[in-house]
């Protein structure tokens, strides 16, 4: 296990040297909605999470030339995930797609990511993380072929509240660190007894770092969520409600999560 750790260590310092390495500036419509809460799969466990994000009111104007016009544009992604040990797990976004009026079914790429959590997040009132992505994209969802994202995990369970950050960077492999465009996401929660939670989350785009969007081209939006944990499926919904010119005014979201064994099984 020692071994493995230092592993870690060193395979988290490559992917995050090289992400920062050639950043840019990215700007498309985003396939999953979700804050990260440092809870990952089981070792030898493998999760299908489901994401669906429907924008019922959103801009007429694609963001970029031949890209997908936002508004009445239906996304979504089968995100594959292993516990490969009880810090790291690997996932796999494929298919991702998207459905819209003016170009019916479109497939937009894949993403392969590593997250690296302290273990049992669940448990620890302090949890941390770090999630690297990278993308494989279609022209029409985003102008960069390659992109990539670093997200890390800061959050606090204080029983019953939950209070987490994931101060998340963009990159598109050009321009160098200062071109890094900022995104971060926030949730405050409220856990109930009966396995149902409700939270407020807000995402936003501040543009890259060197020199960040004016106040009215930023992205903010405000969403109301709940989940709830059953027997067979893990549910989160809710509905974001944009706060500046440059947001969608109303966006709906769906995310389906069941592990598909349900015995942990030990690789090391």
């Amino acid at each position: 296990m020692k071994i493995l750790n230092r592993i870690g260590i060193k395979l988290i310092a490559v992917i995050a040297l090289a992400l920062v390495a050639a950043p840019g500036l990215l700007h498309a419509q985003t396939d999953e909605i979700q804050v990260y809460d440092a809870a990952i799969a089981a070792p030898g466990v493998f999760n299908l999470t489901w994401h669906n994000n429907f924008i019922a009111s959103g801009s007429r104007t694609p963001s970029f030339p031949g890209a997908l016009v936002p508004d009445h544009d239906f996304n979504g992604v089968t995100e594959w995930a292993y516990g490969m040990t009880p810090w790291w797990e690997m996932g796999l976004y494929l298919p991702l797609y998207s459905i819209s009026d003016h170009r019916g079914a479109t497939i937009n790429g894949g993403k392969l990511r590593f997250l690296f959590v302290s273990p049992h997040a669940d448990d620890r009132k302090f949890f941390y993380g770090a999630n690297f992505e990278f993308s494989y994209n279609a022209k029409h969802w985003d102008p960069d072929t390659y992109t990539s994202e670093i997200r890390p995990i800061l959050g606090l369970h204080l029983h019953p509240f939950d209070i987490i950050i994931n101060p998340i960077f963009d990159n598109t492999w050009k321009g160098g660190f200062a071109n890094l465009d900022f995104a971060p996401a926030e949730r405050l929660a409220y856990n109930f007894p009966n396995k149902w939670t409700v939270a407020l989350e807000e995402y936003a785009d501040y543009g890259p770092l060197k020199h960040g969007y004016s106040a009215s081209n930023q992205f903010h939006v405000l969403y109301g969520v709940f989940d709830h944990s059953t027997k067979f499926v893990d549910i989160e919904g809710g509905v974001g409600f944009g706060l500046t010119p440059a947001s969608d005014k109303v966006t709906l979201k769906l995310i389906l999560s069941r592990d598909l064994n349900q015995t942990p099984r030990k690789l090391f």
